[in-house]
């Protein structure tokens, strides 16, 4: 800062346009930096999957109360020709399927499927966006699905957006293909599929996902 002699005083005079500029691009450097510490985007994500991951730990839960209320799973109730028994496997269907339990005769109709009418899950489950997504994004799905064996876990699945989940599933294999059904130990198919794209638009576009359970 400058300063300048007036009347044998010492005043003090403003900044100059050269130590102005450079103030604003220290600031202007230091919200670089804070913005990208942040990652506002990646924190939505995070946000998005913790939802996710709440709603399909949910899911599980009730489908395995209602298992063992009625010594039936949803999909027995629903369509009992083609699940005539615990046995039978349940592959991977969005939760908005009929199936799944959640809706009646169909989402869009607003009707209550088994998981709702006993009680298992709430009526604000219908309201959810995988369930009103009608959608081919895969990123905005909940896969329910069981292997063959009554004593096959149920799992739930979906597409995560953040990267830190994307990397922590590659790190620990347990990338599903959630196209490729249950192996014959009524597990998902694991892939390396999404690896080399745990960053990027892979995992949209080769239908990857992590489940609950892991």
């Amino acid at each position: 800062m400058r300063h300048k002699v007036s009347s044998g005083f010492i005043a003090a005079a403003g900044f100059t346009l050269v130590e102005l500029l450079i103030v604003i691009a220290l600031l202007g450097t230091i919200a670089t930096i804070v913005i990208a510490a942040i990652n506002p985007i990646e924190q939505a994500n995070k946000a998005r999957d913790s939802k996710y991951t709440a709603d399909a730990s949910q899911m599980v839960s009730a489908i395995e109360r209602f298992y063992a209320s009625n010594s039936q799973f949803p999909w027995q109730v629903t369509d009992p020709t083609t699940y005539s028994s615990a046995d039978v496997a349940f592959d991977f269907v969005n939760a908005n399927d009929v199936n799944v339990g959640l809706c009646g005769t169909s989402c869009t109709s607003g009707t209550q499927g088994p998981l709702i009418t006993s009680d298992e899950l709430k009526n604000e489950f219908l309201s959810r966006d995988f369930v009103q997504n009608t959608t081919s994004d895969i990123t905005k799905k909940l896969w329910i699905g069981k292997g063959d064996g009554s004593s096959s876990s149920v799992y739930a699945c979906f597409t995560p957006l953040s990267k830190s989940a994307r990397d922590t599933a590659v790190t620990n294999k347990k990338v599903v293909d959630l196209t490729a059904g249950f192996t014959t130990a009524g597990i998902p198919t694991y892939t390396t599929s999404c690896d080399a794209g745990a960053a990027a638009a892979g995992w949209k576009n080769k239908t990857c996902g992590i489940c609950i359970p892991q």
